[in-house]
Order: C-alpha cells, then structure tokens, then sequence
C-alpha cells in the first residue's frame, strides 16, 4: 500500500505536489494506490488515475481519525455516514475498471458497529477489507481487539461474499501476525508500526532465519543459568554485527528519502525512525540525541560512523 493520497487533491490544479506519493519500482509489485475522500466524483477520477498510473489496486481508507481529514468527509467520518461510503466505493471501482478495490476502516466511532458497519461495506462487492481493531474514539490508546476480526470473518461467512478480511492492529511482528490470523481465520494481517526501526520485518531471508535461531540459544542459556558475555547480554539479544546492519540501513534509508523527497518533505520526518532505529542496545540513548540534532543524510552517516567505532 501507499500511503494515503487526497483524491481531491490529485483531482485540481496541485496534483503535481502529491505525484511524487504515487511513484514505485517494479520491484514493489503488488502495489496498491491508498486514497481518501468524501467525493464520489473525485474518488472516481483519483481511481481512473491510479489505473493510468500502473497500480495493481485502489484502496479507500475510511479508518482515519485525522480531524482535518474527516472535515472534509472522509476517513473515520465515513463511518457515520454509510451511504456515502458506499457511494464512494461505487465511484471507486467504476473509476478504476478491472483492478481490485478495497476498503481500510475501523471497528466503529464512538462504539463498536461491526454488525451494521461492516456487511454495509461487504454489500458493495470489494475486493478486500482490512479491519484495524480499535474505534475511532479509541484512537491507538488501547489494546486492539481482535475477537471483532474473529466476528467480521464470521459476518463474511454469513453473507457468503468472497472479501478477503484483513486484520490490523498491535502486531509485533510475522509470528505474532501468524497467530492471530489463526486464531480469528482472517484471511491476511496488516502491520503498520511494527515495521519502525526494523526493515527486515517482511523478509524470509536466512539472516532473518538465523538470527531467531540464536534468539532460541541465548534463551535457553539463560534459563540454564548459564554465564553470557557483555555482547550476548545485550538488551533484545542484538549482536555488535546486528548493530552495526541496522544502524547501516538507517543510513541509506536516510540518503533515500534525501534523495527522493528534499524540497517536498521536512527531514524531521525522518526523527520518528531514528527513534525506533536506535533503540534496544547499549548506548543507543545517546545515539539518539544526537540523531535528533542531524539535519542531513551526511551527518546522519557521520553520527552512526563515530559510534561504531566507539
């Protein structure tokens, strides 16, 4: 998915200033395009676009709980509003031809709605929907509850449609997302926050295998009572090479966004991931502030490069 673009937007005279959240490699095959609206006609047209522009799917956010993204209708406040999110949906899928169309929503605003909310949307043939488990009221600031996946799956199953549901919501990582879709038989998982300061989370790579290989080891030596070194008492069991590789990536996805984005995005949006990047090893404190006084991908490759040879 690609963050999500205003369709309004891409729909006037500033779209050129948000083209650049559309663009993708071949290598990021499936893609899907994430818009927001509360306008059936701009939802088309944004839809027609994203089908031009080569995308694999169009996906309608309708969980947002943005204040300024619900003034205009859209996000969260669709769920008080279900005709228009049909319509919208409607408009999507016409917009968009062959491609697949889904629908990114929440549990309810102010209350639990999944008895009405959801067949209302399952009703108008998308292709998938992807549940975060919270209200909107609810923000993030309480554990997701995914017994209502477990209950969206079953309303699916009544209905006999064929959407594919999706659950969102504290997953910590692929095992976790495993587990619950087990668990509720939801069709996928979608993991948001859990990606931060860890760009491997997707992979099934053998580093990834092997590294949960000596998760295990140091585990079980601690429960032997076993004696182990400063480097494998480290906080998360993070090896000196370990270090070294995520503070390496933190580099080069500081040069990308550098690259591709200087002069349309603030470089302080790349704080929020220095925080998660350094984070869980010795030193990483002090890493930190000083990342925070950074203001170029240069100085960010300075700061990690003095560390490590701490």
């Amino acid at each position: 998915w690609t963050e999500f673009v205003s369709a309004d937007g891409l729909m006037s005279k500033g779209r050129e200033h948000l083209l650049h959240m559309l663009k993708f490699g071949e290598n990021e095959r499936p893609i899907v395009a994430q818009l927001f609206s509360g306008n059936p006609e701009k939802m088309r047209g944004a839809a027609t676009l994203c089908a031009e522009l080569g995308f694999d799917g169009i996906d309608i956010n309708m969980g947002c709980p943005d204040k300024s993204v619900e003034k205009g209708g859209s996000g969260a406040a669709l769920i008080r509003d279900i005709p228009l999110a049909k319509a919208l949906i409607r408009a999507g899928k016409e917009g968009a031809g062959s491609l697949p169309v889904s629908v990114k929503t929440r549990l309810g605003y102010n209350k639990v709605e999944i008895e009405t909310w959801i067949p209302a949307l399952l009703e108008e043939g998308i292709a998938a929907l992807a549940i975060h488990a919270r209200t909107r009221k609810e923000m993030s600031k309480v554990p997701a509850r995914w017994e209502h996946v477990a209950r969206a799956v079953e309303i699916r199953n009544e209905m006999k449609v064929d959407t594919l549901i999706i659950g969102n919501g504290d997953v910590k990582d692929m095992n976790d997302a495993r587990a619950k879709a087990a668990e509720t038989k939801c069709d996928g998982v979608m993991l948001g926050r859990a990606i931060f300061g860890n760009p491997f989370l997707f992979s099934n790579s053998r580093e990834l295998e092997n590294r949960e290989n000596r998760e295990v080891v140091r585990s079980d030596a601690r429960s032997q009572g076993q004696s182990l070194g400063k480097s494998e008492a480290m906080e998360k069991g993070l090896s000196s090479a370990e270090i070294s590789e995520r503070l390496r990536v933190m580099v080069e996805h500081t040069k990308l966004f550098e690259e591709m984005l200087s002069g349309v995005k603030s470089f302080a949006i790349m704080k929020k991931h220095f925080k998660a990047y350094a984070e869980g090893f010795p030193g990483a404190k002090d890493l930190r502030v000083k990342l925070m006084e950074t203001k170029t991908a240069a100085e960010v490759e300075q700061v990690a490069k003095k560390f490590l040879q701490v």
